[in-house]
């Protein structure tokens, strides 16, 4: 593995964007991504739909479709119903086959990594989750990376030749041109050539973002999402990060730092110091580890209340649900449930402790809203696990907190996906790029 270097000093493409022509095949492959799009977004639709909603002619769909039926995309099923009498013989139905091609995505965590095969609408056939440790080495980790798409493929029983490709949601920067991960502080990594690494091990294409960006994605392609013109996901875990999607496109910005939320600054003199370097940060106000640092501090003051119990011996319920989990997710320890759970039971102090987090992220929040105007938000990680205890208060200082109530008009929810949100999200990766936007 001695392509992984310790430089940072990867530069970036695509610094301008130039006015470029389309020859005809590439016409012709934007013509195909418009009526794979409209396929995915319609569910069923008939050629006249797809010619009225995609702007093409009826001719050009009916090529178009005459091709997807040859490739075993595409099923005839059914026929509209005709409302207009003497119009013809009623409209046959288009859908997408969903198991007709399929993609792998991967979520890289601080400590797992999470990995499924998904079919065309972004439903997993199967999920695995392993563990790995921050010390772990780059190289070493995306051995395992490797063996677990193999074995979700073999798992899932599809055909190589149906796999479009393998998307990887990352930690941290993420250069999506080459595919480096440039930097992850919760890592370590410096400069990881994830793509090339991987494409060169599995021999499919493979396409790297920053994991909360892929989220994003996942539902604005698959969930909650799928009407929303400008999108924002906000997940926190041992970091906060935010991914936004606008006009169906993710939006990366310049150098594919977009969505840094956690590194906002929240206090500006005398904030804790940040992992980032900086002082004040959000992250250092509402991630977990900060949530558990608070709720330590709180269970050392009050040995007896309902938290300190929780913290240190969870209750029969609480045990049984952990062994549940630990069948799907074995490396989550799960200490910030606890500390819902302490708070669901009535510690008053566990309560006013999350009740400023919530302040915390929905002032964030309220900045952005400023700042990118969404139509939604949609959180996940321990946003949407303590959803019935931050939300309330989260919604309420966004809306209060926003200029000139561009808050009231936002749709804030949690994510359609739970804990898979993130392969979800790096399936949808795979999809978007090599299968309803190829370019040829």
């Amino acid at each position: 593995m001695s392509a992984i270097s310790h430089s940072t000093q990867i530069p970036f493409r695509g610094a301008r964007t130039l006015a470029r022509g389309r020859s005809i095949g590439n016409v012709k492959a934007h013509n195909l991504r418009a009526v794979l799009l409209t396929l995915l977004q319609e569910g069923t639709v008939s050629r006249v739909g797809l010619a009225r909603l995609t702007g093409l002619s009826t001719t050009t769909i009916t090529n178009l479709i005459t091709q997807l039926l040859e490739h075993g995309l595409v099923l005839e099923e059914g026929r509209e119903a005709n409302n207009h009498a003497g119009a013809g013989r009623p409209a046959t139905l288009l859908q997408l086959i969903p198991s007709a091609r399929c993609a792998v995505g991967v979520h890289m965590g601080v400590d797992t990594i999470r990995a499924g095969v998904s079919d065309l609408f972004g439903q997993l056939r199967n999920y695995f989750v392993i563990r790995h440790t921050a010390e772990m080495p780059a190289a070493e980790v995306l051995i395992e990376i490797a063996r677990l798409v193999e074995r979700a493929i073999a798992d899932a029983g599809v055909s190589r030749s149906s796999v479009v490709g393998v998307g990887v949601g990352a930690s941290g920067l993420v250069d999506v041109e080459t595919g480096v991960n440039v930097l992850a502080p919760n890592l370590g990594w410096r400069a990881v050539p994830i793509r090339d690494v991987l494409a060169g091990r599995l021999r499919l294409p493979v396409f790297v973002d920053n994991n909360v960006r892929a989220m994003a994605l996942a539902e604005a392609m698959f969930g909650a999402g799928r009407q929303a013109n400008t999108l924002a996901f906000v997940y926190g875990r041992v970091g906060v990060g935010a991914g936004f999607v606008v006009g169906g496109q993710v939006y990366r910005g310049s150098r594919a730092g977009a969505g840094e939320i956690g590194h906002t600054t929240m206090i500006p003199a005398g904030g804790a110091p940040c992992r980032c370097g900086n002082t004040g940060c959000l992250e250092t106000l509402v991630s977990e580890p900060e949530i558990v640092r608070q709720a330590q501090v709180l269970a050392a003051r009050a040995p007896d209340s309902i938290l300190a119990a929780r913290l240190t011996q969870p209750s029969p319920a609480d045990a049984a649900e952990a062994a549940r989990r630990s069948a799907l997710e074995p490396s989550q320890s799960e200490p910030i449930e606890r500390i819902f759970e302490a708070a669901r039971a009535g510690d008053r102090e566990t309560l006013v402790m999350l009740n400023e987090r919530g302040h915390y992220i929905g002032t964030a929040l309220a900045n952005l809203v400023n700042l990118v105007n969404p139509d939604m938000i949609i959180l996940g990680g321990l946003f949407a696990a303590g959803s019935d205890l931050l939300l309330p208060t989260i919604e309420e200082t966004m809306r209060r907190r926003s200029f000139a109530g561009l808050g009231d008009e936002v749709q804030l929810r949690v994510t359609t996906f739970g804990r898979r949100v993130g392969v979800v999200g790096a399936a949808a990766l795979a999809l978007d790029e090599f299968f309803y936007r190829q370019e040829t």
